[in-house]
């Protein structure tokens, strides 16, 4: 039995939407109405390189990969409506990437149906349609090993016929629902969507369907519900007309843009949403209004505060930036508070034991002088020991050391963008290890 329960049933849902669908819009779709928000699609291998974090200065829980950036963020806003899109191709690597998640959002669901040339040279989203044995392993993977609900998103078949029979095979799994794009992979938005396809799965299939593909022929909240009717669906899932203007899923009809702009801001300031794909966020919902002075003055924009002060947001955004800053020096200062200090967890390597703790090397922490090689360096010279010795290894595009002192081995957790980080990461591990450096000196770097 599912320990968590999402209803699928009679929902305005906001499609998966690549690049659009991060944190501020989806806060925002659920502000104007929607029911359930779906992230954009999630590749599993970059999932895999990523680390849980829990952002006490902004609430929210990141999933960060090795270069530093927010591959996924969420927070307890969206915890009960978010489900999380993967692509992917295989059922063990997908099942790592749900348990690593399941506990952050309401559901998983898989893309069976994007078209794009990434996605069908990996052999997921649209490739999928038609290996029914591995959707099949998929879906039972899921379904039997999680704790949520698991959904997938299909595009329609050339017939009718094989569309039902697809749509009965992922009904066999054990989903608790299934979005079907009323268009072939070949087909594009210029298409008639083809509804009559999604009405035939609906008669065929009892879990609940959720429909796609019906933008091109909504402009209204009312036109959603003819959409639903025409399809005879469960519930309606939106995409372009989100993208357009997210006010879309409000029974009291669309607000203009520059509203929906101003709301939309605010949860990216809330957020600290990155500033590229906020920029490009809004682009996308002026469309052509871009040649406009205001469209244009948005594309030069190159900071969030520029782009914040063309909506008179921008000293909103500076409170917010001077908050995050207040919070964030509180927190060190807890932390010193706390006696904190780093641990060293000793591990096996082949023959040799090594030592680790997450140190990870801040430039700006440190002046030339007193760089953790240096340091350790004029250590082992003092003491008439051997120059420390250092073996890096590139681990995809990132680095990881280890440095060998005093008879023993030392290197830090975190993997560092270059070789030389890599080094005075490792070099900071021994400090630690050697006790070069004490607890006190460790809270002024936390607080630096």
């Amino acid at each position: 039995m599912k320990e968590v329960v999402v209803d699928y049933s009679n929902k305005l849902i906001m499609a998966p939407m690549v690049r659009i669908g991060t944190l501020p819009t989806r806060l925002l779709a659920l502000e104007y109405g929607a029911d359930l928000v779906y992230s954009e699609e999630l590749i599993d291998y970059r999932m895999l390189r990523c680390k849980r974090i829990e952002n006490a200065i902004l609430d929210t829980v990141d999933f960060v990969d090795e270069d530093q950036n927010v591959v996924f963020r969420t927070c307890k806003k969206e915890r009960e409506r978010i489900i999380l899109q993967i692509g992917t191709c295989d059922p063990e690597r997908c099942l790592r990437v749900a348990k690593m998640v399941e506990k952050d959002v309401a559901g998983i669901d898989i893309n069976m149906g994007c078209p794009k040339e990434f996605s069908l040279k990996g052999g997921m989203g649209a490739a999928l349609l038609t290996q029914p044995e591995k959707i099949n392993q998929i879906l039972t993977t899921l379904v039997k090993e999680l704790s949520c609900p698991i959904t997938c998103k299909i595009r329609v078949l050339d017939t009718v016929e094989d569309t039902v029979e697809l749509a009965k095979l992922i009904e066999s799994t054990g989903v608790s629902a299934l979005a079907v794009h009323g268009r072939t992979k070949e087909e594009r938005p210029q298409h008639r969507n083809r509804n009559h396809f999604i009405k035939a799965v609906v008669r065929s299939v009892d879990v609940p369907v959720i429909a796609n593909g019906g933008s091109g022929e909504i402009t209204c909240y009312e036109d959603v519900e003819r959409f639903r009717t025409e399809t005879g669906a469960s519930s309606v899932m939106l995409a372009r007309q989100v993208e357009k203007n997210c006010s879309i899923f409000r029974k009291d009809g669309l607000l203009p843009l520059d509203v929906v702009i101003r709301s939309y801001l605010k949860f990216a300031i809330d957020y600290n949403n990155n500033t590229t794909n906020t920029k490009y966020c809004i682009q996308q919902m002026l469309g052509s209004l871009q040649d406009t002075p205001c469209g244009r003055a948005l594309l030069n924009a190159q900071l969030m505060k520029d782009i914040c002060d063309l909506w008179n947001m921008g000293d909103y955004y500076v409170k917010k930036q001077d908050d995050f800053k207040t919070i964030s020096m509180n927190l060190k200062r807890l932390h010193a508070d706390c006696n904190f200090g780093l641990h060293l967890k000793r591990r096996k390597l082949e023959n040799n034991e090594i030592w680790e703790t997450d140190a990870k090397f801040i430039k700006s922490v440190f002046g030339k002088a007193d760089l953790p090689k240096t340091v350790l360096c004029n250590w082992t010279r003092k003491n008439n020991i051997k120059q420390p010795n250092y073996q890096t290894f590139q681990i995809e595009k990132s680095f990881k050391s280890i440095v060998t002192v005093n008879n023993k081995m030392y290197s830090s957790s975190c993997l560092e963008k270059n070789k030389r980080m890599a080094e005075q990461g490792a070099a900071l591990v021994a400090l630690i290890g050697l006790e070069i450096i004490n607890n006190e000196q460790i809270k002024l770097l936390l607080n630096s």
